[in-house]
C-alpha cells in the first residue's frame, strides 16, 4: 500500500501527517523542525512513500535537502497553490494543513517548485546581502539630504565619494548638527565599505564563471545581472524550452476568461521579484544607454514607436530572459546581426 505525507513547517515544529492511498491519516505526530526529528518518522519501515510535500519557506530548502539525500520521495510545493487549495477548510491549524497536503500529495492536486542547489542559494544570499546594504546605504543618504534640508542645507547633485565631504562642508560651521551627522556618516562609510567588498567578491565569482562571460555578451547585461540570472534559473534542463522562461519570472500578460468575458491584463509579477527588476533595468539600459544596434534593440524600439517605450521595455526583457536561456544552453554568445542569429 502507498503512502503519501503532508509536513506544515513552522520555526520551531512541524505537523506531520501520513495518510494511505484511500485517503485515511495512518499517523499524526508534531515534531521538531529539524531534519533528524522528521527522518525519524518518515523513514519507518512501515510507510512505503510515494510523495512527501511540504510548502516552499525560509526552512524549505534545508529540510528539503536532507529528505532527499535520505532518498525519500519528497516535493516542494507552491506557495501560493497550495494556500489556495488550504483556503477550503473552516478551521486553520497546523495539523489540519499537514492534513490537506497529505491530501494534496494523494490527489496530484500540488504544483512541485525547483529547489535550487547550495551553490545558488550561496550565489543569492550575496546578491540579496549586497542588495539590501545598498538599500540601507541610499536610506541614510536620502535622511541626510532630507533633514539638512529642514535647515536650507542644500546637498545637491554630488557623488557617491564627494557626498561625505559636501555634507561636512554644509554643517562645517554649526557644531550641534555636527555631532548629529557624523553618526550616520559613519554609518554610510562602513555600509558603503562592506558593499565594496561584497562588490569585487562578485565580480571574481563572474570572472571565474564561463556561463555569466557568455550572458553578458548581450548588450545591457553586467555583472549582476548575469549572476542573478545564473543563479535563480540555477539548472537550465528544468524549463522545458526557453520561452517557459518569461511566464515564470512573471513576464507574461495575465489573462481572465469567464463566460462573455476574456480580459488580458498587465504582466503577471509571479515568481522571482529581483530578477524580474534585473531583467527590466537590463532591457532599459540596452534601449536608453547602448549605443550600438543590434536587431534585438531594433525589434524593441520597432514596439516603442507603436506602443510606447514602458511596454517595449518589458517585451524586450521578457525576449532577453528567452535568449540568456538559449546562450546558456547552447554555449553561444550573442549574436548582433540576425544573419549571425541564424546561422
Amino acid at each position: 500500500m502507498d503512502h503519501f505525507a503532508g509536513l506544515d513547517v513552522s520555526v520551531n515544529e512541524t505537523s506531520v501527517c501520513v495518510v494511505d492511498d484511500t485517503g485515511r491519516v495512518v499517523r499524526e505526530v508534531k515534531v521538531a523542525s529539524e531534519p533528524d526529528a522528521l527522518l525519524q518518522v518518515l523513514k519507518n519501515g512501515a510507510y512505503h512513500f510515494k510523495r512527501i510535500g511540504l510548502e516552499a519557506g525560509p526552512l524549505s530548502q534545508w529540510l528539503f535537502s536532507a529528505l532527499a539525500d535520505a532518498s525519500l520521495p519528497v516535493i516542494c510545493v507552491e506557495t501560493r497553490h497550495m494556500r489556495a487549495v488550504l483556503q477550503a477548510q473552516i478551521n486553520k491549524t497546523d495539523r489540519n494543513d499537514a492534513r490537506g497536503i497529505a491530501q494534496m500529495m494523494r490527489a496530484g492536486l500540488y504544483r512541485p517548485v525547483h529547489v535550487k542547489t547550495l551553490r545558488s542559494q550561496k550565489l543569492r544570499m550575496l546578491l540579496t546581502h549586497r542588495k539590501l546594504l545598498q538599500s540601507k546605504a541610499i536610506a541614510v543618504e536620502n535622511d541626510l539630504r532630507g533633514t539638512l534640508r529642514n535647515f536650507g542645507l542644500k546637498v545637491g547633485i554630488v557623488g557617491k565619494l564627494k557626498f561625505e565631504a559636501r555634507i561636512k562642508e554644509l554643517v562645517e560651521n554649526l557644531p550641534d548638527l555636527v555631532v548629529l551627522v557624523e553618526p550616520l556618516l559613519m554609518v554610510r562609510r562602513v555600509l558603503r565599505e562592506q558593499i565594496g567588498i561584497l562588490h569585487r567578491r562578485l565580480l571574481a565569482i563572474v570572472r571565474d564563471d564561463e556561463v555569466c562571460r557568455r550572458l553578458m555578451t548581450i548588450p545591457g547585461v553586467g555583472p549582476v545581472v548575469a549572476l542573478t540570472y545564473r543563479a535563480t534559473v540555477d539548472v537550465p534542463a528544468r524549463f522545458k524550452n526557453s520561452k517557459a522562461v518569461g511566464a515564470v519570472f512573471g513576464l507574461t500578460p495575465s489573462k481572465y476568461q469567464s463566460g462573455e468575458i476574456n480580459r488580458t491584463g498587465a504582466i503577471s509579477h509571479c515568481g522571482d521579484e529581483m530578477m524580474r527588476v534585473m531583467l527590466y533595468e537590463a532591457a532599459q539600459s540596452m534601449l536608453t544607454r547602448t549605443i550600438k544596434w543590434s536587431w534585438l534593440k531594433a525589434w524593441a524600439m520597432k514596439i516603442a514607436r507603436h506602443r510606447g517605450m514602458k511596454k517595449a521595455i518589458v517585451a524586450l526583457a521578457r525576449r532577453l530572459a528567452v535568449i540568456m536561456h538559449r546562450i546558456w544552453v547552447d554555449g553561444t554568445e550573442f549574436q548582433w546581426t540576425r544573419e549571425a542569429a541564424a546561422a
